[in-house]
């Protein structure tokens, strides 16, 4: 069974932002693989203009959650870099018995890379000339708007990518297991 694989566009995000970046590309990826009985629900991104769709489970949440929040202890530690969290979709299967027990696998059927380039924000100089001041919290204030609005835009492209995704590669999903909302197995992985 061939592994698909999804490289994500990479975006430019600060610490603050993370959180709410992260949120919404991995319930939007969850979303669009759960296959079995879902409720989705409308979430409004608190820093952009972006409304995504995620499953209704607080089971689903908290582990999105837990691993976001294991993601930003990691930016916490290593700031100004380039990194990924990855979410995968597998089987399990039994291998032949051994002496030893069972052998279990995990087919793994899909991968998506999310591609992050963490930046911290740029300080605002001070000047002693007050006019020079005010200009320069004027042009602080523009150039965080503008990146703010780059960054929700580069987002919106990202959760396009995955909708573009999910619509053309299908022939790849094995067949459902069970009717839980996330049919299949999957794990969240960031840098240790």
């Amino acid at each position: 069974m061939n592994c698909e694989t999804c490289q994500l566009k990479e975006l430019v995000v600060e610490p603050p932002e993370i959180r709410e970046v992260l949120r919404s590309i991995l319930h939007t990826i969850l979303f669009h693989r759960a296959l079995g009985l879902v409720r989705p629900k409308d979430v409004e991104c608190e820093l952009f203009d972006i409304i995504y769709v995620q499953c209704e489970d607080h089971e689903l949440e908290k582990k999105i959650d837990e691993k976001i929040n294991q993601f930003i202890g990691w930016v916490e530690k290593h700031p100004n870099r380039k990194s990924q969290v990855c979410i995968s979709f597998y089987e399990v299967k039994n291998k032949h018995a051994t002496w030893f027990g069972n052998k279990i696998e995990r087919f793994y059927w899909e991968q998506w890379y999310i591609n992050l380039h963490i930046v911290s924000p740029k300080p605002h100089g001070k000047s002693h000339n007050t006019k020079a001041h005010v200009v320069t919290g004027e042009n602080a204030f523009e150039e965080s708007n503008s990146r703010c609005a780059a960054l929700g835009s580069s987002l919106r492209e990202v959760l396009l990518q995955i909708i573009n995704f999910v619509n053309e590669k299908k022939d790849h999903i094995p067949p459902l297991q069970n009717s839980e909302i996330v049919s299949f197995p999957y794990e969240i992985s960031t840098p240790r």
